[in-house]
């Protein structure tokens, strides 16, 4: 089963009108229209590619593990039960499958470490030439993951603390310290760069 080649293009909707779409979409799988779930995919591929490729810090595995999840996303979908939004229960299974991945595959080190190498990013003098949004996100990867998750679903996904502590299965203090947690590691880690950062 392959999914995404389409072109359909979804303009942006509110979260409200967002959410009501996909439950008009979810229901009408469930009596058999099964079109729907590709209008599902198409709507949010990109969302779940993205949150792979930052979990996981490589793009070798992204189209495989994103297919992973939709195939799982069809065959659990009639256990949706429109109590959350559905992204909420799409990233849950996202961030399980990705979990998955590296239990099984034991790649803990596919996180590429930043090296304290000048030639990688140009520290000391200031270096036109860096590239900020991969210094970034392999920044990102040195979190360990229960600290780059939560960041990842909040920073660059824009879920509520509520909708990450759904989805994490914890409390929503304990997702808010973690991520402030995650802001201050960043800020030590990424802090050779600052004159990179604020020209970017």
């Amino acid at each position: 089963m392959e999914f995404g080649k389409e072109k359909e293009q979804f303009d942006p909707l509110a979260p409200q009108e967002e959410k009501d779409e996909d439950f008009s979409l979810i229901r009408k799988f469930i009596d058999g229209e099964e079109s729907n779930f590709r209008l599902l995919v198409y709507k949010h591929k990109d969302k779940v590619r993205n949150l792979v490729f930052l979990t996981l810090g490589d793009t070798e595995f992204v189209d495989d593990i994103s297919q992973d999840v939709f195939i799982s996303v069809y065959h659990k979908l009639n256990e949706f039960r429109f109590e959350s939004k559905f992204t909420t229960w799409l990233y849950r299974i996202t961030v399980n499958k990705c979990r998955d991945y590296l239990r099984k595959k034991r790649v803990r080190s596919i996180f590429v470490p930043i090296k304290d190498s000048d030639t990688d990013y140009g520290t000391g003098p200031f270096s036109e030439d860096i590239d900020i949004p991969n210094l970034v996100r392999k920044s990102i990867d040195k979190l360990p993951e229960k600290l780059r998750i939560p960041l990842v679903l909040r920073d660059i996904d824009g879920l509520s603390y509520k909708e990450i502590a759904d989805q994490l299965g914890t409390e929503v203090g304990t997702i808010k310290s973690r991520i402030f947690r995650a802001r201050e590691s960043l800020k030590i880690i990424l802090e050779p760069y600052q004159k990179e950062l604020r020209a970017s």
